[in-house]
């Protein structure tokens, strides 16, 4: 008995050495939706007081492409402007509407996103249910003031479009 609690003394004093490593685990993850710029917007000038995207305003509405690998993991979220990127100095008020339309599609299931859109403010949100591609239409009116005359110079603005995972 005496010999066992020796040993156990004699163990417990000894220093314990412990010994540890960390395994670093790394991955990338690539997403299977990506957003594609098909056409660039162009600003028409109807009227000297409007900017419009829209075609009978001699403007070209902006089109991005939503190429989505694996349906059902990602949703569409896009903006259209309600501001100006670069004018002239502006002294009134800018009234700004815009829409997002489904253009083209590559699958006919996703004419169903028309009607699935949900909209806030000047943000349109639709779940991509479907893989393939689908060309968003986004246009944009900028009206200035009352009968007043936008300044000569260069407008921008810019439209936000995002592929988010569910």
């Amino acid at each position: 008995m005496f010999k066992k609690t020796l040993i156990a003394a004699i163990v417990a004093a000894l220093p314990i050495v412990a010994s540890a490593t960390e395994v670093n685990i790394s991955g990338t993850v690539q997403s299977k939706c990506i957003v594609q710029l098909d056409t660039m917007g162009i600003y028409g000038n109807p009227t000297p007081e409007t900017l419009a995207t829209n075609p009978s305003s001699g403007g070209v509405i902006p089109i991005v492409r939503f190429d989505v690998i694996q349906a059902n993991f990602y949703k569409a979220r896009i903006s259209y402007p309600i501001s100006f990127s670069q004018s002239p100095a502006l002294s009134d008020v800018v009234n700004w509407t815009g829409t997002v339309s489904v253009g083209q599609i590559s699958d006919t299931q996703m004419s169903a996103y028309s009607s699935a859109m949900i909209q806030y403010d000047n943000v349109v949100e639709v779940d991509l249910a479907y893989a393939g591609s689908t060309w968003f239409d986004i246009d944009s009116t900028a009206a200035y003031g009352y009968n007043t005359a936008l300044p000569a110079g260069t407008y921008r603005a810019v439209v936000t479009a995002e592929c988010i995972a569910l």
